[in-house]
């Protein structure tokens, strides 16, 4: 998810995968931001040695063509700040989400000749492997340009360098690098899941704390919380799911995050998605249309859900950031991202009120596992960069432990500083984080904290992983004195009723409710689908996407049963079949290297 594609991704990361207003006073007020940071999280950027010298240079504007931006134009508050001050580059944002769609806009740049400077690819399938062959691309090889410029990916990332040079560069050219690269065991994700049931946890818990065992059985229970309340803060009315449909791929996106919840994702962390579902811990696949699977069960949900009044009437036209609003009103009381929580402020959280885990008794959340060879979400150079050494130089601070840091947290006195070597939220930091609308000081690139964050969509390290120059996960989250300080109501209730837990990755694991998808190399590129079936794909998806969204607004159940046989008669007759079977097939070699 984002973190779109976050979710074919994540995330993002929606997202990583991600997502209240105070005037941050003077928390910022002890650092420059055009000052490197200082303490040990700065040495990571000296490897970047020009970039010291970046003011002297001449001002560039660089085209990022991002596949998982929700975002289109010049970055704008802290985050162009930082990026204006440390290597005077300016970053003018092209979202092939906002643009026409991943298709149209990619087809349409690569006619033109260019896909800009800094290039973000959703997934390193067709789209990369094509612009490979074009020579759309930069080798960054070429010239010495990675020995020079790039000493952060090559030390904090060389398997991920390797992989792309085995896989994609005939053993000796780097076009690109995966994103949330790391090593470990276990869950990667932090505290939260990429996929989470949340809910509004102070009315779940006073409409009683109805037990849940399966998915469907959210759904009585969302309908007495919106008895509870039914209006947001700002007096609109609250629903149970508010959905977009521009994150939507081969599929409806927020029908497939059942799936997530349930250990299925779109992909075997190897192939790119299609028509399968995949176990990530298990041998097993389903089919989009298969009739008890996780897509199909989904759908009927949502029909019933729309049918109890607890579908927002908008999800059919608006957009991510329309949900995101909505979010931050309280218009929502179920979310399947913990990320896209923007409800749970300082203030609420003081009060006890916020969306928090609320798991069902069958749940079990898929967790992309750690991968030190980077995943699929690609980050590449275009071949036709003006100065392609100082978008490498960029990318490469992006990948050290200072970029990390300040690409995901701002530069240090805003939101976290050091003591004694270890990072510790600011005051401005526990109103700002995760993504509120909090006011920036001038000094740091004003604006609100929100708005200013890094649009391009993508991670570079894995978050979870550890600080080498701290000791702790970037993650601010896990951090030791984030961990250490006392929980606020809200955590206080949701830990007593959760047995204790301290996160909802902790109980989760404690309750066996979570399924690794076990990373793979195989020193092979994905093998991409061909142009025949690649047209299939393309119609069959389109079918099922618009009857998917037909079908959880059908009047009746009359309707939906119909609808549901149209879309399967017209899906296998485009070819779903031939597709699925191809992507099952796909996903059968990768079983085999997970089970050696």
């Amino acid at each position: 998810m984002k973190k779109k594609k976050a979710l074919t991704a994540s995330v993002a990361v929606l997202l990583a995968t991600s997502l209240a207003a105070c005037s941050g006073g003077n928390n910022g007020n002890n650092a420059s931001p055009s000052a490197a940071p200082s303490g040990s999280a700065s040495s990571g950027a000296s490897a970047s040695a020009s970039a010291s010298s970046a003011p002297q240079r001449d001002a560039y504007k660089i085209d990022v063509f991002s596949m998982l931006s929700n975002f289109s134009g010049e970055q704008q508050g802290w985050f162009a700040k930082v990026v204006k001050d440390k290597f005077n580059l300016d970053l003018n944002i092209i979202s092939s989400n906002l643009e026409g769609g991943g298709d149209v806009k990619f087809s349409a740049m690569m006619s033109a000749g260019s896909l800009g400077d800094l290039v973000v690819f959703g997934d390193d399938g067709q789209k990369y492997q094509d612009a490979i062959k074009a020579g759309m691309l930069l080798d960054w090889t070429q010239d010495g340009l990675l020995d020079k410029y790039g000493p952060n990916l090559l030390k904090y990332a060389p398997k991920a360098i390797e992989k792309n040079k085995v896989n994609f560069g005939g053993g000796s050219k780097v076009y690109g690098i995966g994103f949330d690269v790391g090593e470990g065991d276990g869950p990667s994700e932090g505290k939260d899941m990429t996929y989470n049931p949340n809910l509004r946890f102070d009315l779940y818990q006073k409409a009683g704390s109805p037990k849940i065992t399966k998915m469907e059985d959210y759904l009585p229970v969302l309908k007495k919380m919106q008895e509870l309340e039914p209006k947001s803060d700002s007096g609109r009315p609250t629903y149970a799911f508010s959905m977009w449909q521009d994150w939507d791929g081969n599929m409806m996106m927020n029908t497939k995050a059942w799936a997530g919840l349930n250990g299925f994702d779109e992909t075997d962390g190897f192939n790119n998605g299609g028509f399968t579902l995949i176990s990530a811990d298990k041998s097993e696949v389903q089919g989009v249309l298969d009739e008890d699977g996780y897509y199909m069960r989904g759908l009927k949900l949502y029909f019933d859900a729309n049918q109890m009044g607890l579908v927002d009437p908008d999800s059919m036209t608006q957009k991510f950031d329309d949900v995101v609003n909505k979010m931050t009103d309280g218009q929502l009381l179920f979310t399947w991202f913990p990320w896209l929580n923007t409800y749970n402020t300082p203030e609420r959280l003081a009060e006890g009120k916020g969306f928090a885990l609320v798991p069902f008794e069958e749940e079990r959340t898929f967790s992309y596992g750690y991968n030190p060879y980077g995943g699929n979400r690609v980050w590449a150079i275009g071949a036709k960069a003006k100065h392609p050494e100082r978008v490498l130089e960029f990318l490469d601070w992006m990948y050290s432990p200072e970029g990390t840091m300040v690409a995901n947290y701002g530069p240090e006195g805003l939101n976290w500083k050091l003591e004694n070597g270890k990072p510790v939220l600011t005051d401005f930091g526990k109103q700002a984080l995760p993504s509120n609308a909090t006011a920036v000081p001038e000094e740091f690139g004003g604006g609100t904290w929100k708005d200013g964050q890094n649009q391009i969509n993508n991670t570079t390290l894995k978050m979870t992983g550890i600080n080498p120059e701290t000791g702790d996960p970037y993650d601010y989250t896990l951090w030791t004195s984030t961990l250490a300080a006392a929980p606020n109501k809200l955590e206080e209730n949701w830990r007593a009723a959760m047995g204790g837990a301290t996160s909802a990755k902790d109980y989760l694991q404690k309750n066996d409710k979570i399924a690794i998808n076990k990373q793979i190399f195989t020193g092979t590129a994905p093998e991409v689908i061909s142009d025949d079936l690649s047209q299939k794909q393309g119609q069959v998806s389109q079918v099922i996407k618009q009857y998917s969204w037909k079908m959880v607004f059908a009047k009746n159940q009359a309707e939906f049963d119909k609808l549901k046989k149209e879309m399967i008669t017209k899906a296998k007759g485009l070819g779903y079949d031939d597709v699925f079977n191809w992507n099952k097939a796909q996903n059968e070699k990768v079983f085999e290297y997970r089970n050696k």
